[in-house]
């Protein structure tokens, strides 16, 4: 009989195609997946640990899980495994405070999560385990976490997609060299891995010939695309990309916008520090490319900037957006900030605002700062009252509203093209899913299609079609 299996994904949309890794190989190994936790023989708890909501969402699902097997006896011989961030990042901590979870896996071990499984069910050869990349990390059963990912998909890695068929994510490298003082993530994904640009290329044209419309292309550091490949590794923060060297970002793009077909390609997570004038000019020259940008500042205050460790300037900053404003027609510009970061004063928080009215985002949110054990911000000095993180944050949320509505009401009367994402409901190039508004359409508008409407109103954040 075979084994059933459950997952529960949670976090960016990074960590959904780990889980679309993991259940692709299950498959291969002939397990059977079920959307209802309690028919499963192992629930996988693919978790997030970003900030502290992420931790608290993830420890609450493990829980809810490890409870509702104890509260139904159907479930008492069903084994629970946590993967993903959370286990990785407290790899050597959670065995010991979740005894009742059966194994923890870390991020090298998605690709042999079956052996895992048939390992803990029994069925199969505990050497299975640990003869591939990212071995046990100890002979402890419940662990099997590499304390050092080195792990990176490929084009032929089996995938199991669980967004719609319409679009997809394609996850083009994994870590970050970045060593942004608020950020966990190098220590949990450690150094960034780029994929080959033929494996991207090829992953690419396989989806869009399936029939999906829209490509989001993500790693940790978008920009840094292809440069850890080059010879000469490692381009210095703000200088010019020169993509003779090897492929980057923008041959990227230019190969992929050779492919036949009606879709998008949307970027998303791209660094400042990396930007140049030839990926605005290939964005431009792109016609499959949305005209849509993903490039979270953090900050405009140099004092802020240089606290983060963000290896950009307030003056850097400023520049590099006039020049995709300029180069990029029509771009839409999805930007997030920090406020209430160790050490920011009213005068750095009153220059933030500032920004945000003059460069008025299409698309932008702001996060209180977290204080996340591990990173180095944990110890620096001068930590913001959560009374006072809360109301910059409020403050900055208000602005960007008020610039959201006056964008929308500006787009009334213009003819945009959509990709109908479900029965009445579409999004512009300008909204990436799940992140962004959306536009109120006709209902009778085939889903997964592109379609060319004028906007006549809004509400909030979603525009409204007119009819």
């Amino acid at each position: 009989m075979s084994t059933t299996v459950g997952l529960i994904s949670l976090g960016c949309a990074k960590n959904l195609i780990d889980s679309e890794v993991m259940i692709g190989y299950l498959a291969q190994a002939g397990m059977m997946l079920t959307p209802d936790p309690e028919l499963a023989d192992v629930l996988i708890v693919n978790t997030c640990s970003f900030i502290d909501m992420a931790k608290k969402e993830s420890i609450d699902a493990i829980f809810g899980a490890v409870d509702a097997r104890k509260e139904d006896p159907d479930r008492e011989r069903q084994k629970i495994i946590v993967a993903g961030c959370l286990s990785q990042r407290f790899a050597t901590e959670l065995p010991g405070i979740m005894p009742e979870v059966d194994a923890f896996i870390g991020l090298d071990q998605i690709t042999k999560v079956a052996p895992i499984i048939e390992n803990l069910l029994g069925k199969g050869n505990p050497a299975e385990v640990s003869k591939t990349e990212g071995p046990a990390a100890t002979d402890d059963p419940r662990d099997f976490v590499t304390l050092k990912p080195q792990y990176v998909p490929d084009y032929s890695t089996p995938r199991m997609r669980l967004t719609p068929d319409h679009y997809a994510y394609v996850k083009i490298a994994e870590g970050c060299n970045h060593t942004c003082t608020f950020c966990i993530i190098p220590k949990i994904r450690g150094q960034h891995r780029s994929r080959t640009q033929e494996s991207v290329f090829r992953e690419v044209e396989a989806l869009v010939k399936s029939g999906v419309k829209e490509i989001n292309l993500i790693s940790q550091d978008t920009t840094y695309f292809g440069m850890d490949q080059w010879e000469d590794q490692r381009p210095k923060p703000n200088s010019p990309v020169d993509s003779s060297k090897g492929n980057s970002l923008c041959t990227l793009l230019r190969q992929i916008n050779t492919i036949e077909g009606d879709f998008w390609v949307r970027l998303l997570y791209t660094h400042p520090a990396h930007w140049s004038d030839e990926l605005i000019q290939t964005i431009a020259e792109c016609d499959k490319v949305a005209k849509y940008v993903d490039i979270p500042l953090q900050h405009i205050s140099d004092r802020m900037l240089t606290a983060m460790k963000r290896v950009t300037s307030g003056d850097y900053i400023r520049d590099l957006l006039r020049r995709m404003r300029a180069g990029i027609p029509g771009l839409g510009i999805r930007t997030t900030f920090i406020v209430g970061f160790p050490g920011e004063t009213e005068e750095d928080f009153q220059e933030l605002l500032e920004f945000i009215r003059e460069f008025r985002f299409e698309r932008a949110g702001v996060f209180q700062y977290s204080k996340e054990e591990g990173t180095r911000a944990y110890k620096l000095p001068g930590h913001i009252h959560h009374a006072t993180r809360k109301s910059r944050w409020s403050r900055a949320m208000a602005e960007l509203q008020k610039i959201a509505g006056e964008v929308n009401q500006a787009q009334v009367g213009k003819q945009v093209r959509v990709l109908v994402e479900q029965p009445g409901v579409g999004r512009t190039e300008w909204d990436a899913p799940e992140i962004d508004g959306s536009v109120m359409v006709d209902e009778k508008l085939p889903v997964g299609e592109f379609a060319d409407i004028t906007i006549g109103d809004w509400r909030g954040y979603d525009l409204v079609a007119a009819r």
